[in-house]
């Protein structure tokens, strides 16, 4: 274990000298703490900064507790995941009646999915007064897009529809109810889950680069996160939801069973599987506005990886797996940065221009390449790391940005054409 745990922080120091992560890192095996640390700030403002019992917004990880929460009115006979989600939705959300709540579980509803660069989710929407009716109306109730159960397609709504079933059958708020029947039997005192408006004791504030400097994320209303994101919790109360999992406490043994049958794509009910190592890992991540999390979970081995950041510079699954492989002795490489490929200001300014009105645009500001968001108001550098190939300046990027020309010799971002001003 010594060994492990000299590698783990050789590597970690390592890692983190080339990106200025805030968040937190810990990792235990058989009860054991084999590394933790603290890193960053948790409000620049009044300068605090991040501790091991600092809490955080775990986003994506929260799709577990919602499925978590789903398995204990199942395993009270309360609905059955075999029938259609209509009969447990209220009565003014109407969706496809061969939807189960088994298709919400597993990402296989074939529902809309609003997360795109067309929608003005994210730019607008999600910034206004949260009415359920109105979201349910305008981002979920949609033509489907797939038969249910044939694709695999991860998409928010199908937990936001969770979270909201887990209310009517249960008559309890979400918050309420995973609050009474997880948190609390759990010990779970630092978790809640955000709505946007109470205070959160310990809380760390979310942060992103504009240009080179340090910002408070974006504002993002967190009432429209329900059952897919939104919860905080810290190090101390994820080791003990690990506990949870690995002991298969709360629930009956045949429900923890369906809870962790793997479904289309790898995934069970809010967690991902995958057979690595000669064992089983079970895992998750968030991505969301200057959060970045990704918990790792080896229950036959009794290994847990927790990741919780409230800025954006690090990759944490990249992270993640090197911790992994140091931990089964597979040789992880040395961190790098890649390499930034030469290109001149005139070539660079090829590059430049609207891909999709207020959302996707391209400039070059002194010199350096920004790919601009939120209506020109969110610049993030990014450099040529390839012909056509870019990377973020301020964030580990797995794969690189493509600005390419298509068949027709138009310049292309995302998939999106860009504006020819000529072209009126």
């Amino acid at each position: 274990m010594q060994s492990s745990s000299l590698k783990l922080e050789a590597y970690i120091n390592k890692y983190l000298e080339l990106w200025d992560f805030y968040g937190v890192i810990q990792v235990t095996c058989k009860g054991e703490v084999l590394f933790e640390n603290a890193y960053g700030y948790a409000s620049i403002e009044f300068g605090i900064k991040n501790e091991i019992n600092s809490c955080f917004s775990i986003a994506s990880i929260s799709k577990q507790f919602t499925a978590f929460a789903i398995m204990l009115l199942y395993d009270k006979k309360m609905l059955d995941i075999d029938k259609c989600a209509q009969f447990y939705l209220p009565a003014d959300m109407k969706i496809d009646e061969s939807i189960t709540v088994h298709h919400l579980l597993s990402h296989t509803s074939g529902l809309y999915n609003f997360y795109n660069f067309e929608n003005d989710f994210f730019a607008g929407y999600n910034r206004m007064d949260y009415s359920r009716s109105d979201f349910f109306r305008q981002c979920i109730n949609k033509k489907p897009i797939n038969p249910p159960g044939t694709a695999y397609d991860y998409n928010n709504s199908n937990y936001n529809l969770l979270a909201w079933i887990i209310e009517n059958v249960s008559g309890e708020k979400y918050e309420d109810y995973i609050r009474n029947n997880i948190f609390l039997p759990l010990n779970m005192m630092n978790s809640d889950v955000d709505d946007g408006c109470k205070p959160i004791k310990k809380r760390s504030c979310n942060y992103t680069k504009d240009f080179d400097t340090t910002i408070k994320s974006p504002y993002y209303n967190e009432k429209f996160s329900i059952g897919a994101g939104a919860i905080i919790s810290n190090c101390d109360d994820l080791f003990k939801w690990y506990t949870c999992l690995r002991d298969r406490k709360i629930l009956s043994q045949e429900t923890y069973i369906r809870f962790f049958k793997v479904n289309k794509n790898n995934y069970c009910y809010g967690l991902e599987h995958h057979h690595i190592y000669g064992t089983d890992r079970y895992s998750h991540g968030g991505d969301h506005l200057g959060v970045s999390t990704y918990m790792q979970d080896y229950f036959d081995e009794d290994i847990c990886v927790i990741i919780l950041s409230n800025n954006e510079a690090i990759n944490q699954y990249r992270l993640g797996n090197a911790i992994s492989d140091i931990l089964h002795q597979v040789d992880v490489d040395v961190p790098t940065k890649r390499e930034e490929f030469p290109i001149n200001e005139n070539k660079l300014k090829e590059y430049c221009g609207t891909y999709l009105k207020d959302k996707i645009h391209v400039e070059l500001i002194n010199g350096k390449l920004y790919f601009t968001r939120f209506i020109g108001n969110l610049h993030i550098e990014i450099y040529p790391v390839g012909e056509g190939r870019f990377a973020r300046r301020h964030s580990d990027q797995i794969h690189p940005y493509s600005i390419a020309e298509n068949e027709h010799g138009k310049m292309t971002f995302f998939g999106y054409i860009k504006d020819d001003p000529a072209i009126k």
